[in-house]
């Protein structure tokens, strides 16, 4: 069976909460249990004493005790007023020879016990050996608790004639009625304020719970733009607030970016396929039949296929990147030697655009672990970038060098820079500086991001550096490889 947390709180909240006021509760009736016995131990004791002082030198009779009772005086201004109705007796030693019994206090319901008897109770013997003591003893014939107290009567030699035994029977629950009935209350007010503590503590905790879940329903339906308060009296809640608020706006942003992502997909390949059906149209409208407009459609249909291909084959990389499904070949390669084969290749491009390629490496292999393949493709891309936007008349620098653990190299150009405000999304799909440039100098947007997840894939990292009107430099680190410490 399903019970809200509210509930549960409540519950739980209040099972401790009744736990730890029923050990209090108990604990505290003890102590008052004690406290209660041990004072009316030395009340009782008091009067004791203060009765066998004003028997002292009084000649008690032998042949029966002399009782007391509470409103007795025993001597003009000294009363025994400590002692309830059952009162107590002063009793003479020694005893007679031949006494069957001797009086006891009538809290005991038998009226007399035996000299023997009486004459081995603890409180008794020690009353005749001079000192004053108490005891508390069960009296079947009672049903209950009786306390006692003994105190010896001297003559005027000094011996002990006799002991004052006083009786005071205690409350069969241990504590007196109106005491039990101002505990009761107590524990009654302390399970209220337990109760209400509970509903309390279970609204402040199950409040924006319940709040992150109306969310949570919120975002699975769509509304990504759901946020709770992180600023409630609790660390833990505000930690899953911050938590829950970051993650609906990663959400929203990769939301963003996938719309985008599916816009500029969909208006890169509509221009292509455009150019193709236009061309195709074109061809069955007859010109398929003109010798020379035939060779021109024709070889821009071809383009535009060709585009549409390397497309399609970007973005089959960087899908096979975010998905981690990308099949690379790891291998210890010497970056710098791939560096100049790959400018070499480019050379006929940079010339074209009047722009010296540069090898700039340290002596000894830059062994870097990699797939040779795939990196062969990150210096196309960076290359061909650098060309398309290094002046006339300058040079692009490509840098190789080692690092501790790591192999950097870098690509630098002199062209026109990228503004700060742009720097950070160079590497974003799509994404073009200048977005009115014209598609078939610039390219789709694609480069660089094809350039990170190979990186990336590989283990390494990139960064982009610019300085506006100074060019741009984007550096990529790669592992060592082993190779390079055997060198």
């Amino acid at each position: 069976m399903q019970t809200s947390l509210r509930l549960r709180l409540f519950l739980n909240t209040l099972a401790v909460l009744l736990a730890g006021m029923t050990l209090a509760a108990i604990l505290s009736w003890l102590a008052v249990e004690q406290l209660y016995l041990s004072t009316q131990r030395e009340n009782l004791l008091a009067q004791a004493r203060l009765t066998a002082m004003a028997l002292q030198g009084v000649v008690l009779p032998v042949d029966s005790a002399i009782p007391y009772i509470q409103t007795t005086n025993a001597l003009p201004g000294i009363h025994t007023r400590l002692l309830t109705e059952q009162g107590g007796v002063a009793i003479a030693f020694p005893f007679p020879a031949g006494q069957a019994s001797v009086q006891v206090p009538s809290a005991e319901p038998v009226g007399s016990v035996s000299p023997e008897g009486l004459s081995q109770r603890p409180e008794v013997q020690q009353a005749l050996q001079g000192q004053v003591a108490a005891a508390v003893r069960r009296v079947p014939s009672a049903g209950r608790n009786v306390l006692y107290a003994a105190a010896p009567i001297t003559g005027e030699n000094g011996e002990i004639t006799g002991i004052v035994y006083l009786a005071m029977p205690l409350p069969p629950a241990g504590l007196p009625s109106t005491v039990i009935i101002q505990f009761a209350g107590a524990v009654l007010l302390a399970v209220g304020l337990a109760v209400g503590v509970g509903v309390l503590l279970a609204h402040h905790i199950a409040r924006p719970l319940e709040g992150f879940v109306l969310a949570a329903k919120a975002v699975s339906s769509g509304d990504l733009g759901q946020r709770v308060p992180t600023e409630g009296g609790i660390s833990e809640l505000n930690r899953l607030g911050e938590a829950f608020n970051t993650m609906t706006d990663n959400l929203q942003r990769s939301e963003q970016a996938r719309n985008a992502f599916l816009a500029d997909v969909t208006h890169e390949l509509r221009t292509p396929l455009t150019v193709i059906k236009g061309t195709a149209e074109t061809l069955e409208d007859g010109a398929i039949d003109d010798p020379d407009g035939r060779v021109a459609l024709l070889a821009s249909m071809q383009l535009e296929t060709d585009r549409l291909i390397r497309m399609v084959n970007d973005l089959l990389v960087l899908t096979r990147a975010d998905a981690g499904a990308l099949q690379l070949d790891l291998h210890p390669l010497d970056l710098a030697e791939l560096a100049r084969s790959r400018c070499e290749q480019l050379t006929f491009l940079a010339a074209r655009r009047r722009v010296e390629l540069r090898i700039a490496c340290k002596e000894g292999q830059a062994c870097a672990l990699g797939d040779p393949d795939r990196l062969a493709q990150v210096f196309d891309n960076l290359l061909d970038n650098a060309i398309h936007h290094a002046p006339e008349n300058s040079a692009v620098t490509v840098t190789v060098c080692w690092e501790g653990k790591e192999i950097l190299c870098s690509v630098e150009d002199r062209g026109p820079g990228i503004p700060a405000e742009h720097l950070p999304y160079i590497f974003d799909r799509f994404y073009r500086v200048d977005s009115s440039r014209n598609r078939n100098t610039g390219g789709a947007g694609l480069g660089l991001a094809i350039v990170r997840a190979l990186i990336l894939a590989q283990g390494g990292q990139i960064t982009a550096r610019s300085v506006q009107s100074e060019g741009v430099t984007i550096t990529f680190r790669l592992p060592v490889a082993e190779c390079h410490r055997t060198a």
